[in-house]
């Protein structure tokens, strides 16, 4: 069992979620570790172990923490000590007050049957097992900490591997968003050209109608207003500059978790801003779209470290 942990080698993408284990048997000790690990928004570790090794807990957590930066892990660490024949004694005194006892009881029945020692052995307190010897926790890491390492390493790769799965999906839900913010670019300028040709055949009408006149300064105001209200340009340049940002965050090779959520919250904000500025049926179709991806999205960065 290597002593070296792999923990400290971190993929492109990590998943909070994962489980891991090792076993081993040294210096008469059984030890068993579990570890799991679920999403949280810090790093929090719930250390539960046999008797007598609490603690080792700060010596545990420096562990976990090498492999761990976000997210509530459950570590389990279970010892157990070999035991020989001379862990065990018959208890003389307990036993003689059996006997006597039960030879009583057989007097009283009329009864002279021998009495069965091996039933007597099975009797509450006739065998005790030796007192647990005192003994040092610290002494025994040489042995608990490669198992550690162990269940910790364990964890680490299934971790990576969901990575690679919520890396793939991230990068699937993307590619869906730059298509659709294309075709929000084509028609805004086209929806721009349809209100100033409507407004134009509206006024045209009621010119018709009441023989009013009005500047053409006038139609050109309003249609520059209408373009101004309307206008997401901004958004768009800002919301393909997100993208990027985001596409280079997933390979980063530090924690990305915390950044991916605020780039993703942002990408949020500005097409929301687009679909409320947007008085077009096509538009918002699109805007729904890219929407949905980035729910999907925020859905599976809540999964990464």
């Amino acid at each position: 069992m290597s002593g070296t942990s792999k923990a400290t080698s971190r993929g492109v993408l990590l998943s909070m979620t994962g489980f891991g284990e090792a076993r081993a048997q040294s210096r008469g000790l059984i030890i068993a570790v579990e570890i799991r690990s679920v999403n949280s928004r810090h790093f929090k570790l719930s250390f539960r172990c046999s008797d007598g090794y609490g603690s080792l807990e700060s010596n545990v957590e420096s562990i976990v923490r090498n492999c761990i930066r976000r997210g509530t892990v459950h570590l389990n660490l279970r010892i157990d000590r070999e035991t020989s024949s001379e862990d065990y004694r018959i208890n003389t005194e307990v036993l003689e007050s059996y006997r006597r006892q039960l030879e009583t009881l057989q007097k009283q029945a009329g009864k002279t049957t021998a009495l069965d020692l091996e039933k007597l052995l099975t009797l509450p307190g006739v065998i005790t097992e030796k007192q647990s010897v005192e003994f040092d926790p610290k002494e025994d890491w040489n042995a608990i900490e490669p198992v550690i390492r162990a269940a910790v390493d364990d964890l680490a790769s299934m971790r990576a591997e969901e990575g690679q799965a919520l890396a793939s999906d991230l990068h699937h839900q993307c590619e869906s968003i730059p298509t659709n913010l294309d075709q929000i670019a084509l028609r805004a300028p086209l929806v721009a050209e349809g209100y100033r040709q409507r407004l134009t055949d509206r006024v045209n009408k009621v010119l018709q109608e009441f023989g009013v006149s009005i500047g053409p300064a006038d139609l050109v105001r309003e249609v520059s207003l209408f373009v101004e209200r309307g206008d997401v340009s901004e958004e768009i340049v800002r919301l393909r500059s997100h993208l990027e940002q985001f596409a280079k965050t997933i390979n980063l090779p530090e924690s990305t978790g915390r950044k991916l959520e605020f780039i993703t919250q942002e990408m949020g904000r500005e097409i929301n801003t687009i679909g409320s500025k947007s008085n077009d049926t096509e538009i918002s179709q699109h805007v729904v779209q890219i929407k949905a991806a980035l729910e999907r999205i925020r859905e599976q960065v809540q999964n990464v470290e």
